[in-house]
């Protein structure tokens, strides 16, 4: 069985998507994953399953908008994919709260990244379907545009960590 992370995207944020990590346990189970564990009030989500990644994004994105009424964005990853994106963190002595990972469907071209226009010293980088911001001066005070943002999530590097932490306690059952 492979453990994965899901991160869903605008939920339980200011107030909206209102989605309890009791029912999202319990929906994920429904969906035949086992070991099921949420991390705080903003839709994480670690399991293991047999199926493949993109099935595993299917099922879950069909339960979540049967029980949310409309689609919620799911992005999966491997264990071996949040591990590879920890390992390679482009700014380790940057705060873990400044640095925040958008989670994407697909990487971004390397002019999408080139066209990113950091306003106020952010500092940036690519790695697979992940982009990694550090915002020296936190992300709710930049002005940086993220044209992909309506399809991505974001998390800080402290809740990656911990889903890192997770994920491997799962590999270990």
């Amino acid at each position: 069985m492979t453990a994965y992370t899901a991160l869903l995207r605008a939920i339980n944020v200011s107030g909206t998507g209102t989605l309890p990590m009791a029912e999202l346990r319990a929906l994920c189970e429904q969906a035949g994953f086992v070991d099921v564990a949420t991390y705080i009030q903003s839709g994480n989500v670690v399991f293991r399953s047999k199926r493949s990644e993109s099935s595993v994004k299917k099922r879950l994105e069909q339960a979540l908008a049967e029980r949310m009424g409309k689609p919620v964005g799911v992005h999966v990853r491997p264990r071996q994919e949040i591990d590879a994106l920890l390992e390679h963190n482009p700014f380790p002595s940057a705060p873990p709260n400044r640095v925040v990972v958008f989670f994407l469907e697909a990487p971004l071209t390397s002019h999408a990244v080139a066209a990113l226009e950091p306003p106020d010293g952010e500092q940036i980088s690519a790695h697979g379907r992940e982009l990694i911001i550090h915002y020296p001066h936190g992300q709710g005070q930049s002005k940086l545009k993220l044209p992909f943002a309506r399809t991505a999530t974001g998390r800080n590097l402290n809740t990656v960590g911990k889903l890192a932490e997770m994920l491997a306690a799962l590999d270990t059952r």
